[in-house]
């Protein structure tokens, strides 16, 4: 039998409460999720709070930018960056931080959550 994951959408904030350019933090449950809004590229991200490489809830107040195309988040203590696309350590070292789709509709931004 074949498991089909369904996505939750998580309504987070309304865009005009988004931090232009930067992030916040949105607690579900016991999780943390990190949401970015990168305004230079009209574009919503969504990764987990939590830095990997020293175990803070951190990633959420990170400085955002770019390595070429690829938009990344450097964590503000100890600024190893991540891709915000694939969550993929872009800093050299094993670790990698869990991504989420967001989508914005009616004013409304969403977190998708998997089952």
């Amino acid at each position: 039998m074949e498991t089909i994951a369904t996505t939750e959408w998580l309504a987070a904030c309304r865009v005009e409460d988004a931090v232009k350019n930067g992030g916040v933090c949105v607690r579900h449950g016991n999780e943390q999720i990190a949401l970015f809004y990168f305004t230079r590229r009209n574009e919503w991200y969504a990764t987990q709070n939590e830095c990997p490489h020293r175990r803070q809830m951190a990633l959420s107040r990170g400085m955002l930018g770019s390595v070429g195309e690829e938009p990344k988040i450097a964590c503000p203590f100890h600024k190893k960056t991540f891709s915000l696309s694939s969550g993929e350590c872009l800093s050299g070292g094993e670790c990698a931080i869990k991504t989420y789709p967001v989508k914005v509709e009616n004013g409304l931004v969403y977190i998708g959550l998997d089952d």
